[in-house]
């Protein structure tokens, strides 16, 4: 099992930067996917960004491509989600995962952080 805490959330306006991250410990941390998904009230859990193990391999959902970065660091069992230009439909609540397969099917990961609150005013 790996255990991840997710931190950087907050108020941000419109076209504001914010840094996710997302620390692990636990199970090998760097043999795996990780992955960002993200919740708006009254809405399903959404994919948003992928990073393979290595962090050659990453895959973003339309919605924020060319906006966001996702990265790792595994001699820091740390993943990050750089977001830039945002935008009011980015406010959610935000999660990291960790799957042993590269997907962006919510239910193929494993372990969930306990999420942290993104919010962009217009």
């Amino acid at each position: 099992q790996v255990q991840l805490v997710e931190s950087g959330g907050g108020l941000v306006q419109t076209g504001g930067s914010l840094r996710l991250s997302c620390a692990a410990s636990g199970r090998t941390f760097s043999r795996n996917t990780m992955g960002w998904f993200r919740q708006a009230p009254g809405k399903e859990r959404e994919f948003v960004a992928a990073i393979g193990w290595g962090g050659g391999t990453t895959y973003y959902a339309d919605s924020v491509k060319g906006r966001f970065t996702i990265s790792r660091v595994n001699a820091k069992n740390t993943m990050y989600l750089q977001m830039n230009g945002l935008k009011p439909e980015d406010t959610a609540v935000y999660y990291c995962a960790h799957s042993s397969v590269f997907t962006t099917t919510p239910r193929l990961y494993e372990s969930w952080g306990q999420g942290t609150q993104v919010t962009v005013s217009s």
